[in-house]
């Protein structure tokens, strides 16, 4: 670490906190950390890689099911951040579309077309994810998450 107790984050670094999840996190919504501001852009899916980091064949699998997936921040406004700096939520674009109500349309009530409508329209939403659920809305399909989720081709 720096002197002067500067953490140095690079964009692909992870940020755990505590008190917030899936269910009290929505899209859009913007925290300050340090000096930096930072948007909630959208969750994450689990991959492959979990099974190999953790030695476990169905990690991945797991960790989709919980629902306890994370999410990802967009950098609004680059900055500075300090050992001991607190994420404050500064402002709340669209409460109703939490974490957990995409990750349910995604992986429980997969076909539920107004809310693949409602995700497809969220602007402040990661564009491949809207993309994602409006692909689901025109096919009717559901994908085949075997690759992503095992790392082996499908067949």
């Amino acid at each position: 670490m720096p002197s002067g107790g500067q953490l140095c984050m690079s964009p692909d670094k992870n940020v755990s906190t505590a008190g917030l999840t899936e269910e009290n996190i929505a899209i859009g919504d913007v925290f300050r950390l340090g000096s930096a501001v930072l948007e909630v852009s959208q969750g994450r899916q689990p991959c492959w890689r979990l099974n190999e980091r953790f030695g476990r064949k169905m990690m991945a699998r797991h960790v989709q099911s919980t629902g306890r997936t994370g999410w990802y921040y967009r950098v609004l406004q680059p900055g500075t951040v300090e050992i001991g700096d607190g994420l404050m939520r500064i402002e709340r674009l669209t409460p109703d579309w939490t974490i957990a109500r995409i990750w349910r349309c995604f992986y429980i009530d997969t076909l539920n077309r107004d809310e693949l409508a409602g995700i497809a329209g969220l602007a402040r939403l990661a564009a491949g994810w809207r993309a994602y659920a409006a692909n689901r809305l025109a096919s009717s399909r559901i994908e085949d998450w075997t690759r992503r989720l095992d790392g082996q081709e499908t067949i």
